[in-house]
């Protein structure tokens, strides 16, 4: 599904050059949950920035479905987030001049795969009955952030992105987002990579990780 291959990334200070990702190497399979965790300022953003093609390593290759992530021009790989990839971040990223119904299925549409029978289930699930009509400023902040979430998984992404999905959350609301959101990535068939700095939010994945100095490990018991 998705492979780092020795990848490095450095960002120019005015120290001079600040390498954030050390020749790392890291495979996700299909339909697995990963927890990215590091500290912040680890470089664990850029990584994830790096798996979406919004940001391209300075070396290493990054493979995803078996295609060489560097090889797509900027509108390919906006193709393929269009198509292939969901985002959901910290920041809830909706849409104000759309509904909830609308901002919903935004994503869907753009891929052109909107599933109305799909899209309703989500809207159950997710607790936004009745809510269809309102904007986002209309919505409670656990609410926008399910908003986001079922946008994301709207086109059943084969892989869903997600940065501190909950981190503009209380500590409840936050943790029954994320226990819906690991629900639905398992219904929609998606595989998923979350960054966080939770070892809370991180235990119920499948697998976890640490960046550490640029290298990626498993983290100590």
């Amino acid at each position: 599904m998705l492979n780092f291959h020795q990848v490095y990334k450095a960002y120019a200070t005015p120290q001079g050059p600040l390498r954030v990702l050390d020749g790392v190497d890291m495979t996700l399979e299909k339909g697995q949950s990963l927890a990215l965790m590091g500290e912040s300022g680890s470089g664990k953003s850029t990584l994830l920035h790096l798996a979406a093609g919004l940001d391209l390593p300075d070396a290493g290759k990054i493979t995803f479905q078996g295609t060489s992530i560097a090889t797509l021009d900027e509108p390919g790989r906006a193709r393929l987030r269009r198509q292939s990839l969901g985002l959901v971040f910290q920041q809830f990223h909706l849409v104000p001049s759309l509904n909830a119904s609308d901002n919903l299925r935004l994503q869907a549409r753009l891929a052109g795969r909107e599933d109305p029978a799909w899209t309703r289930h989500l809207v159950e699930r997710l607790g936004l009955s009745g809510l269809e009509q309102r904007y986002p400023e209309q919505l409670s902040g656990g609410q926008q952030q399910r908003l986001a979430i079922g946008r994301a998984l709207a086109p059943r992404p084969a892989l869903l992105l997600a940065d501190e999905p909950t981190g503009n959350l209380d500590e409840t609301s936050a943790k029954e987002v994320l226990m819906l959101m690991l629900e639905l990535v398992q219904e929609s068939g998606s595989a998923l990579l979350l960054v966080t700095h939770s070892p809370q939010v991180a235990a119920p994945l499948d697998r976890c990780l640490k960046l550490t100095r640029g290298h990626l490990a498993e983290p100590a018991a």
